[in-house]
């Protein structure tokens, strides 16, 4: 394996989940009576530039599907944050009705709906069908395409560059880090700026996080190593800022080499927090999979413990983290009866590999379970306050990651 940035030599196993399916692979009725295709889960790291990565088996247009199901507007937390993102660099950057936005992974329309709304252009380049017809739908312009230097170019010259560029959670998403970080030099205005966020490395490795990984996060990203991607692209970044999404996420501001952005004394600190935490130490990196299998065996001891109490325990959130869980655990319907979900293009579907079927929030009452697990950890406390008259009849809430919980 050669690492994705430098392409050093790997021989550090960072985690080794097995084999698994497509974490977003949801199955129709139809599709378990099909052979389902699993692919090895193994990360490495590279002692060179410090890119965590997964080993490549699977191209990246065999996971983001035309079907593709995850939608970002399933989470009012989720769209709160990207309203006040929006917010924010508008009256941070001057953004107005000359301006050009252009969004990176546009999904749904979740966050550019945002800049229709104050009438500031605005391009989607959404690489799935599913979710980019959802964002046409909305009125918004989309090009459903995979982001490439040649289709940057394309579009600068047809479209003109962009005042601001956002990426956010598609940055650990890229099989080929090198050329997308290159098309966003591409796109970008003399004096633009460039907005990505993505789940940060140090907060994975701190909080047990191992159910972020999957085979549709190509990189693990921490801040030392997306400075050395952009400085060797033409690009440096100017201001960081820490998160609170998804586990613990980074949002980091860049421009072009030559550009009028002052560099945030962010940048240094930042820099300075991950040297003591151990990012560039290979030590740091060596007892994460030993940890992963805690809690694995620690949920599972909970479930069979539940089980011969003649307990019934359902899921909430059928997220690709907790396909991640599921799977590696061995999980099936037997411990785990349904598993509930808002997203209409989810439900009657069935997980990947654990084969647990999908319902409507709406079941939750009939199904009366004991326990429910929730899923997408990272936001817990938004389900369980809209699931809370449950709570006051008695059902309870658990949490596996990073350490069993019971609500």
């Amino acid at each position: 394996m050669f690492c994705r940035n430098c392409n050093s030599k790997i021989n550090n196993t960072f985690l080794d989940l097995g084999h698994a399916p497509p974490s977003n692979a949801y199955l129709s009725k139809n599709d378990l009576l099909k052979v389902e295709r699993y692919f090895p889960l193994k990360v490495g790291v590279c002692k060179n530039c410090w890119l965590v990565q997964t080993e490549d088996f699977i191209a990246a247009d065999n996971l983001f599907t035309k079907d593709y199901a995850y939608l970002s507007s399933a989470s009012e937390t989720w769209l709160k944050h990207c309203k006040n993102f929006v917010d924010y660099s508008i009256s941070e950057f001057n953004l107005h009705s000359k301006s050009l936005v252009l969004e990176v992974a546009s999904n749904d329309g979740y966050l550019l709906q945002y800049f229709k709304f104050k009438d500031i252009p605005c391009l989607g380049i959404e690489p799935t069908e599913y979710t980019a017809n959802i964002a046409k739908g909305k009125g918004l312009n989309i090009i459903n395409e995979f982001l490439t230097r040649k289709l940057a170019k394309e579009i600068s010259l047809s479209k003109g560059k962009a005042d601001l560029i956002i990426g956010n959670n598609v940055y650990a998403h890229v099989p080929d880090i090198k050329d997308f970080t290159h098309s966003l030099k591409v796109l970008i205005k003399e004096n633009g700026v460039i907005s990505l966020e993505f789940p940060h490395l140090m907060n994975l490795i701190s909080g047990k996080q191992f159910d972020t990984v999957y085979h549709e996060h190509f990189s693990y990203l921490s801040f030392t190593t997306v400075v050395s991607i952009f400085k060797d692209a033409g690009l440096r970044i100017f201001n960081v800022q820490e998160l609170d999404t998804h586990g613990g996420s980074l949002r980091i501001f860049g421009c072009l080499k030559d550009s009028i952005h002052k560099e945030n004394i962010s940048v240094k600190r930042m820099l300075d927090k991950e040297l003591i935490f151990g990012i560039t130490n290979i030590k740091t990196y060596d007892s994460f999979q030993e940890q992963a299998e805690l809690i694995k065996n620690n949920l599972l001891g909970l479930l069979i413990k539940l089980k011969k109490e003649n307990k019934v325990v359902m899921a909430y959130g059928a997220a690709a983290k907790g396909n991640t869980l599921l799977n590696f655990a061995g999980i099936k319907s037997d411990l785990i009866r349904f598993v509930f979900d808002n997203a209409t293009s989810k439900q009657n579907k069935y997980l990947p590999g654990s084969h647990i079927k999908i319902l409507n929030p709406s079941e939750i009452k009939r199904s009366n379970p004991d326990y429910l697990l929730i899923l997408p950890w990272n936001i817990s406390n938004e389900i369980i306050e809209s699931l809370s008259k449950f709570k006051e009849s008695g059902m309870k809430f658990i949490i596996a990651v990073p350490n069993i919980k019971i609500i």
